[in-house]
């Protein structure tokens, strides 16, 4: 895996990552760290990273277990250390996950899988942040009898 990263020059504090599969991310620091506030900061950047990272491994395992889902969003909730380094201390994801008659029990085994065993970027953030997680189930067959 390869990825660049140049910096757009002394106006600002913006950053353009392009990656080894031929994409371009721009990042951006808040005005009072000299930043102009055109995209998101870094950190924002590997807390989307590791949502997508654990939101593709749970719809990944859902399909692969013939579930009907259709939807999954992760919400996550993260706080940082006081001091420099300002690492992640705690990480809350709130997944919700849309389908036919999705089962409780296959939806937790699959963020747990993704938790304990797939997902590169969350097991990396465990090593200095506590990782927690919660489900929500929308269920589009009851909402679909129920119209």
């Amino acid at each position: 895996m390869e990825c660049t990263v140049d910096w757009g020059g002394p106006s600002g504090m913006l950053f353009v990552a392009r990656t080894g599969s031929g994409h371009v991310a721009a990042m951006d620091g808040a005005p009072e760290g000299g930043g102009n506030n055109l995209a998101p900061r870094p950190m924002e950047m590997l807390l989307a990273g590791t949502g997508g990272c654990a939101a593709y491994d749970v719809v990944l395992i859902l399909k692969r277990g013939r579930h009907a889902v259709t939807g999954c969003s992760v919400a996550l909730k993260a706080d940082r250390a006081d001091t420099d380094p300002k690492v992640f201390t705690r990480i809350h994801f709130t997944f919700t996950v849309t389908g036919a008659n999705l089962p409780q029990a296959a939806v937790e085994r699959a963020v747990a899988l993704s938790h304990d065993k797939y997902c590169s970027a969350s097991a990396m953030l465990g090593k200095t942040a506590e990782m927690s997680w919660s489900v929500e189930i929308v269920d589009t067959a009851a909402a679909a009898s129920a119209a």
